[in-house]
């Protein structure tokens, strides 16, 4: 008896070379449906969403929902049309969804999907490596005075100064996953003092991890008290929302340099803005936002003491061949029947 090959649709824009990775796992088993002339074009490498403004004909919206409607595994969530249509509400068959991020768990809940029985696979770990160097791209820029060091260049102006170093400086860590785990050990290599919070962990489970201390949610202001760097890396659920509040940024340090690598609508940005102008957080580097794309008439744009990166700290040339590799791995195991295999399965009632 002859097997249907299962319907899989590349929903995002991606190179060819990593659709031709998907078809080689099993080309007698699978049918990748790939049409370029769908997506929008891509405007960098590992790009997900391609040019604003893509507009497809009334034959490839045709193509577009038939492909949906077909498909039971999908390379990414579809996004919706430019009138708000579209997207998952034509793809009924879907039964598995690759996500290319990690923190998907809030656009889960607000397509209305964290009680269907579809299995959502994450990103998760893949942005590890490039956010911890963003954090340190971050903390370096601070201490080491780069600003200064720039001006000085500029101004043709040789003067001996002193910066800082991070040997010995206490990191807070907020959220010790994949991506608070390899941020803690770059810190604990540049000889910083690592605390943590993770609801996840046991006091003892985090001094194995290289953690000097756990605390606990009711203490994550007595961590900020001893904190000279704190690093957010919590996705963004009903829990973690504007948990960075004023009370918050009362109990840091004056002069705490803050890095957020997880969700803006963990923070109350209004006051980190007040907080970055009184001194109080001496320097933030920031690559997520409450809204986004970050709008123009926000102070943060301006602020000396603020580096702004548009949601792209993680994104690197090699993203998308690391998310093809956990999707390659996690198709095998589908294809068997190894649902319990699979990595990364999303746990739509925590959201992450």
């Amino acid at each position: 008896m002859t097997r249907v090959p299962i319907p899989l649709f590349v929903a995002t824009p991606l190179g060819q070379d990593q659709v031709d990775r998907i078809c080689a796992v099993a080309p007698d088993r699978v049918e990748v449906i790939f049409e370029a002339d769908l997506l929008p074009p891509l405007r960098y490498i590992s790009d997900h969403n391609g040019i604003e403004g893509f507009r497809r004909t009334p034959d490839q919206e045709r193509r577009w929902a038939e492909a949906l409607g077909r498909a039971e595994i999908l390379f990414d969530i579809p996004p919706k049309g430019p009138d708000g249509t579209g997207g998952m509400d034509l793809a009924p068959n879907a039964k598995w969804i690759q996500t290319t991020s990690s923190g998907v768990g809030k656009r889960v809940v607000d397509l209305g999907l964290q009680e269907s029985d579809i299995i959502f696979t994450t990103a998760r770990g893949v942005h590890a490596g490039p956010l911890s160097e963003f954090f340190l791209l971050g903390v370096l820029k601070y201490f080491k005075r780069l600003d200064f060091l720039e001006a000085e260049q500029k101004a043709h102006h040789w003067e001996r100064y002193c910066g800082d170093d991070l040997d010995g400086k206490v990191l807070a860590l907020i959220g010790a996953g994949e991506v608070g785990g390899r941020i803690g050990a770059v810190a604990r290599f540049m000889g910083m003092r690592v605390l943590v919070s993770d609801s996840q962990l046991t006091a003892d489970r985090a001094i194995q991890l290289g953690y000097e201390r756990l605390f606990p949610g009711s203490e994550l202001h007595e961590m900020f008290a001893l904190a000279d760097v704190i690093c957010l890396c919590v996705p963004h659920t009903p829990e973690t929302e504007r948990m960075i509040d004023a009370k918050a940024f009362q109990a840091m340090k004056d002069g705490v340099v803050f890095v957020n690598v997880g969700r803006g609508p963990v923070v109350d940005e209004p006051v980190l803005i007040e907080a970055l102008k009184s001194g109080k957080v001496a320097f933030a580097a920031l690559d997520v936002f409450a809204t986004e794309p970050l709008p123009p008439g926000s102070p943060l744009w301006d602020m000396p003491n603020v580096l702004v990166s548009p949601h792209s700290a993680s994104t690197v040339a090699a993203e998308n061949g690391r998310i093809v590799d956990i999707f390659r791995h996690n198709l095998k195991c589908y294809l068997a029947g190894r649902l319990d295999e699979m990595r990364n399965v999303l746990d739509k009632t925590r959201m992450y």
